[in-house]
C-alpha cells in the first residue's frame, strides 16, 4: 500500500515540478490563477511550484522510506504520515465533492472556472484522497502488534 501512495504522491508532485519547470498541460485544470501567474510572474511562479514539487515529493517519499526502516526517529514520521494521511483524504474528499456538487448544479455559485472545477472533482482531488487512503491503509496494516498483511505492491 506505501509504494501505491508513494506513485499517486510522485504524480502529484511530477505535475507541480513539469509546471515549474514552464510546463502547461493540464494547469487551467489547477485554475485560472494558476495561468495567471505563471502568464504575468513566471519566475515566481517557477519557483512557487518549485517548492510545492519538493513538499509533495517529500510527502510521498518519507512514509516509503519509514517502512523500509530507513528514517530516523520512525514513530515520528509514523505520526507525521498519519497527520498527512487524513488530511489528503479530508481534502481531498471534501474537494472533490464540492466540486461535483457545483458542477452538478446542487451548490449554486454565481460563476465558477469549470476547467479548474473539471480538474478539481476528476483529477486533482480524487488523487489527493487516494494517496490518503492508501497511505492510511499501509499505516493501519502495519499498527504495533499486528502482523501486516502482504499485498501485490507492498515489498516492505
Amino acid at each position: 500500500m506505501v509504494w501505491i501512495a508513494c506513485l499517486l504522491g510522485l504524480i502529484h508532485a511530477a505535475f507541480s515540478l513539469y509546471w515549474a519547470g514552464g510546463g502547461r498541460w493540464l494547469l487551467n485544470t489547477v485554475g485560472q490563477w494558476a495561468v495567471e501567474l505563471a502568464r504575468q510572474s513566471p519566475q515566481q511562479a517557477a519557483w512557487f511550484l518549485l517548492l510545492i514539487a519538493l513538499l509533495k515529493a517529500a510527502a510521498a517519499i518519507i512514509p516509503l522510506l519509514n517502512a523500509q526502516g530507513r528514517m530516523p526517529w520512525p514513530k515520528l514520521w509514523r505520526a507525521i504520515s498519519w497527520v498527512g494521511s487524513v488530511f489528503l483524504m479530508l481534502y481531498g474528499g471534501v474537494n472533490t465533492l464540492t466540486a461535483w456538487a457545483v458542477l452538478a448544479g446542487v451548490v449554486r455559485v454565481a460563476s465558477f472556472d469549470r476547467a479548474s472545477l473539471l480538474g478539481h472533482g476528476a483529477l486533482w482531488d480524487p488523487l489527493f484522497f487516494l494517496w490518503g487512503l492508501f497511505l492510511t491503509l499501509h499505516l493501519l496494516q502495519t499498527r504495533r502488534g499486528r502482523t501486516p498483511s502482504r499485498s501485490l505492491f507492498d515489498q516492505n
